[in-house]
């Protein structure tokens, strides 16, 4: 039986990439361009085949009144040997015909290959210019500026990302002075007081405790910022209880929130599973929890709900805060893109947490949406419960 599947999976393998050589079961841009060309050329061999044997026709109506050719010697030599030999004339004609046809048939395609050529070369010489190509190749000329776009986009979109980060570290760059100078001058102010009050020294080490947290928490985001670019997301799932994660994630972040003066209301069925690779679905609840406590009203509440479907399981995040207006959401997803801007931000991140986020969930062939309206922040994931197996790199 191995033996017997193995005949049958190479012979299935092998007749589907003849099909494939053979352009069927594939899209072929040629395939329209030949059929017409085909046509046209058989129709112009007939014509050209009509046309001799009219001309055929023609000269032995001329044969018949001869004299009126005598001035003429060359044309009526002519005229005479198609009268004599018409099988032989008519056989030079249609020949001659077809190798004017054929000649002139051939040049066409070589003419579409140099159309080709050119628009290739407005590709990398000027992409401000659509691209224009004739009629046949119509199609051809549509994906070409659809690339085109496409490439432009993606083009900018790396610009203004690599702007961004550049932007990001800057900042970053900039703060790292600020929290590193406090530090600097507090631990100096000890070292030359040393009869400071236990009071004074207290608050003074206290400042320096908190400047040098903000300085590791700035040195982290330039960690971020590296790894991203240089590693790669690799899925290892196993079969997970997401109701026992999720109880544990909230349990772990009621200090946070009890610092915030906010609560949680959750919405948690129990004895929910899917295949997922648990770290990596820990840090996306982690990126999103902790957006929602920066970003939340003081005495709010953020909300958790878990809502099993057929196929997929649904999680939803949401806050109270600040709106975020429609033209920053559609950003949200986006390398370095922080919603608040200003440098000093003490919430303000790398703008990697939710990129991150939208990766690993993609990668488990789930979705991550945004959306924001009436004072309100919610995260919407969905995650199908048998994930996605493969092994996947951004």
């Amino acid at each position: 039986m191995t033996v017997l599947r193995r005949f049958l999976t190479s012979l299935r393998d092998w007749s589907a990439d003849l099909l494939y050589r053979l352009g069927i079961g594939r899209h072929s841009y040629s395939q329209g361009i030949t059929r017409r060309l085909t046509w046209e050329y058989i129709l112009a061999l007939l014509g050209t085949l009509v046309g001799v044997g009219v001309a055929e026709v023609l000269c032995a109506f001329l044969f018949a009144g001869m004299n009126g050719w005598r001035t003429m010697p060359l044309l009526s030599d002519f005229i005479r040997f198609c009268a004599d030999s018409p099988l032989v004339a008519y056989l030079f004609g249609a020949v001659l015909g077809w190798l004017l046809c054929t000649v002139l048939f051939l040049r066409r395609p070589l003419r579409y290959l140099d159309e080709m050529i050119y628009a290739a070369e407005d590709l990398t010489r000027d992409t401000s210019r659509p691209i224009l190509l004739p009629e046949d190749l119509r199609e051809v000329q549509d994906h070409l500026n659809y690339a085109r776009e496409k490439a432009l986009r993606a083009a900018a979109s790396a610009r203004e990302s690599e702007q961004r980060k550049n932007d990001l570290i800057v900042y970053l760059a900039h703060d790292l002075k600020t929290p590193l100078t406090s530090v600097i001058g507090y631990l100096t102010l000890l070292r030359d007081e040393p009869q400071i009050s236990p009071e004074l020294r207290g608050r003074y080490t206290g400042i320096a405790l908190d400047k040098a947290l903000r300085l590791e928490d700035l040195i982290n985001e330039f960690f971020d910022i590296t790894r991203f670019n240089l590693t790669t997301l690799v899925l290892e799932p196993e079969r997970t209880n997401l109701s026992r994660m999720l109880e544990q994630v909230t349990s772990e972040f009621l200090p946070i929130l009890g610092e915030k003066e906010l609560t949680w209301e959750t919405s948690i069925p129990p004895d929910v599973e899917l295949l997922c690779d648990r770290d990596k679905l820990q840090r996306v609840l982690d990126n999103l929890i902790r957006n929602a406590v920066n970003y939340s009203y003081p005495s709010t509440a953020i909300t958790l709900v878990v809502e099993p479907g057929e196929e997929a399981v649904t999680l939803r995040v949401q806050n109270h805060g600040r709106t975020i207006p429609p033209e920053k959401l559609c950003h949200i997803f986006e390398q370095f893109y922080r919603v608040d801007s200003s440098r000093a931000s003490a919430t303000g991140g790398a703008g990697l947490g939710l990129a991150i986020a939208k990766e690993i969930v993609e990668l488990h062939g789930g979705s991550i949406t945004a959306e924001s309206a009436g004072e309100s922040i919610a995260f919407t994931v969905v995650l199908p419960f048998e994930g996605k197996r493969r092994q996947s790199a951004p």
